[in-house]
């Protein structure tokens, strides 16, 4: 791939048009797009022109350029995420009908929870999880699951690039919310994304005992009932990993 004068390939440029798209916003005009993404007017023209033409962007009036139909359609059909979404939606669902409130799906991507699928009813408590979006791990439920299941090697490296933005979490408080993890086989922060909230996770583990997904709820702090959520979930995720096996087999 030929390389701009800053060095970048056409691939890098591209991927900078496309991730230039803020969560919520359906539309930016070119100028908008080219500031986020970095490039010069010229070349964020040229560029959004040609994944036009290819259906992954879409121009409209005023200079107005969308994500294209094609980008979704092809982000759907072959996501990694697809079977796992498959597997777990009848048990997401069989939960939140008993609960009545939020439920999510999260994976581990790098040192982040990708949320890759939700479930929520109007009158539940706020969640700031959303579907394609990310949360640090030790700030969520799901992304503590995740770790704590995962080899050595891995939450070594975790730990040793920790750094907590506004710095009133330690390593050393991470390793031991992992340790405690890991031994009770679920997750549970209190009041640390929203402060009314409690949210509790279970890991989906796969034949190595590595978890692959999170199944998490979202609850009202003073309708916690641990000895009722987390059996539920646990046997929510031994049904998604079987599911899972099933379909790879």
């Amino acid at each position: 791939m030929a390389n701009s004068a800053s060095g970048d390939s056409v691939v890098d440029r591209v991927v900078r048009v496309i991730s230039a798209f803020p969560e919520g916003t359906s539309s930016l005009q070119l100028s908008d797009l080219a500031h986020r993404a970095g490039l010069p007017p010229a070349t964020a023209h040229r560029l959004v022109r040609q994944l036009a033409g290819h259906g992954l962007l879409e121009t409209g009036d005023g200079g107005a350029v969308r994500l294209g139909l094609r980008l979704w359609e092809l982000v759907n059909r072959n996501s990694p995420t697809l079977a796992l979404r498959q597997a777990a939606m009848p048990f997401m669902e069989d939960i939140q009908q008993v609960l009545n409130q939020n439920i999510n799906l999260a994976v581990l991507d790098g040192w982040e929870a990708l949320f890759v699928e939700r479930l929520s009813r109007r009158g539940s408590v706020a969640n700031r999880a959303r579907v394609a979006g990310r949360m640090p791990v030790h700030i969520s439920s799901a992304g503590l699951a995740l770790m704590a299941f995962q080899d050595k090697a891995t939450q070594r490296d975790y730990l040793k690039q920790f750094a907590d933005p506004g710095g009133r979490v330690q390593a050393e408080a991470v390793r031991a919310q992992l340790a405690e993890t890991s031994r009770q086989g679920f997750a549970q922060l209190a009041g640390v994304v929203d402060p009314d909230t409690w949210g509790i996770a279970v890991p989906v583990l796969n034949g190595r005992q590595a978890a692959v997904a999170a199944l998490g709820v979202v609850v009202p702090l003073h309708e916690v009932r641990l000895q009722a959520l987390v059996p539920a979930l646990q046997t929510a995720a031994r049904g998604i990993a079987r599911r899972l096996d099933s379909a790879q087999g």
